[in-house]
């Protein structure tokens, strides 16, 4: 990697090894659950965001927003 792509790579946050142990402990349905509310979380953080980027967007609009958001991420 030259110097421009290391200043624009992602890196991840590093691992927090206790909430690690703790979600292993969970059964594995809880685990589940815990893994959908992050995600909604997340998501609906981004839909806020978009909401006060593009407020004049109507919740349709402001959704496909979020989906191209979220393929171009992948």
């Amino acid at each position: 990697m030259d110097c421009e792509e290391e200043r624009t790579a992602y890196r991840f946050d590093p691992v927090d090894l206790a909430q690690m142990r703790l979600l292993g402990r969970l059964p594995a349905g809880r685990r589940i659950t815990v893994m959908l509310e992050a995600r909604e979380l997340a998501v609906g953080l981004m839909r806020g965001r978009l909401r006060r980027q593009y407020p004049h967007l109507s919740s349709r609009e402001i959704n496909l927003k979020l989906l191209k958001e979220v393929n171009r991420a992948q």
